[in-house]
């Protein structure tokens, strides 16, 4: 019987031509998968390394500066607002005088015009010149004053009546252009007003913001820095108060008996809330503080601390005594009243009650003895 072999499978080497697309292909596919995903990877670990970083949380030291200083600017726009509803009140006054003045000055006009009418009608009845009444009840009366012919055809009563009236016009006329010019000041002070007020609103939000987002842990850490703080001016009150003792000379007993009063006033108010704008008697922002407390002692003082600064005598630092009048940062945004002792009783900020502190503190701007 014949045998039957199946056909052997031809091997295709490297250098048959109808190997090309056979193994060493495959081969080469594979490479170039390879290299696409190395790349993929390259690709997708650089674009990993570019990503944006998250931002870093500021430390506290720089959330204790921001803080301080918002709270110096929203203390500063608080005198502001002091001094613009100062400005306010005032104005408001000096608007409603003027207009009394413009109401009393037309109702002695209308009384003039009435006495005018009276002698119009008594020469109409008399059968006098139709002319002179019309000139006498006109609104300007001064074009028949130049009329001298007219005039000496009337009576002496009756040339008193059109002066009076003209002068009463003419007044009338002046304090009603005094009572504009004033309405004019009044709603500047009333815009200055509202973009003080919402200064120290903006400025005040800030701060609580930025305080909000710490952590519970990080709060406990920034009070621990303000403990230190506060550690630090007691050290520098104690030296100061050696400065003091050394120092001979004091302010006369009969400030010491108005400056004891003043300090009496501002212990009793101890644990208020400080407000800004408030001037008492249940809270208190610092020269509303200042300003009570040297009232009860009778001395009047300005409102604003821009203000109280320049009223009295200016003294040194180591020449303080109780009573005198403390202020603070370059541009003189808080004030304290001075105890002794390098301590001052005073109404910090927003969210603290009125309290007795170190004066070192805070930077010194200077000092001024009421008077």
């Amino acid at each position: 019987m014949a045998s039957h072999r199946k056909p052997r499978p031809r091997i295709l080497g490297p250098s048959s031509p109808s190997g090309s697309s056979g193994l060493s292909g495959t081969c080469r596919t594979a490479v170039g998968l390879t290299s696409a995903a190395l790349a993929t990877v390259t690709l997708i670990g650089n674009n990993a390394s570019a990503a944006p970083e998250a931002p870093q949380r500021p430390s506290l030291r720089d959330v204790q500066k921001k803080v301080d200083k918002l709270y110096r600017e929203a203390g500063a726009a608080t005198q502001k607002y002091n001094a613009a509803k100062e400005r306010t009140r005032e104005q408001r006054a000096e608007v409603d005088k003027l207009l009394d003045e413009v109401a009393r000055r037309t109702d002695k006009v209308n009384t003039a015009r009435r006495t005018l009418g009276e002698y119009a009608a008594a020469q109409y009845r008399s059968g006098g010149l139709a002319s002179t009444a019309t000139l006498m009840l006109a609104e300007n009366p001064q074009g028949y004053f130049d009329q001298t012919h007219l005039m000496g055809r009337m009576t002496e009563r009756q040339q008193h009546a059109v002066r009076e009236y003209r002068d009463q016009q003419q007044e009338a006329s002046v304090k009603r252009g005094q009572a504009s010019a004033s309405l004019s000041r009044l709603t500047d002070a009333q815009e200055k007003l509202r973009t003080s007020k919402q200064t120290v609103r903006t400025k005040l939000t800030e701060a609580r913001e930025t305080l909000a987002k710490l952590t519970a842990e990080e709060k406990a850490r920034l009070a621990a820095i303000e403990r230190k703080k506060r550690a630090e001016a007691k050290r520098k009150a104690a030296e100061l108060e050696r400065q003091q003792a050394q120092q001979s000379g004091s302010a006369g007993g009969s400030y010491s008996a108005q400056a004891e009063k003043a300090i009496a006033f501002a212990r009793a108010q101890i644990g208020k809330p400080y407000v800004w704008g408030a001037t008492g008697p249940s809270s208190y922002d610092c020269s509303g503080l200042t300003q009570a407390a040297w009232k009860a002692a009778g001395i009047s003082l300005p409102r604003t601390t821009w203000d109280q600064v320049k009223v009295g005598t200016r003294v040194a630092t180591s020449d303080l005594e109780p009573g005198d009048l403390v202020f603070f940062y370059s541009d003189i945004s808080h004030v304290g009243l001075y105890i002794g002792n390098g301590q001052m009783i005073h109404a910090p900020k927003p969210g603290a009650d009125v309290r007795t502190e170190s004066i070192t503190y805070m930077p010194i701007y200077g000092s001024v003895r009421p008077s």
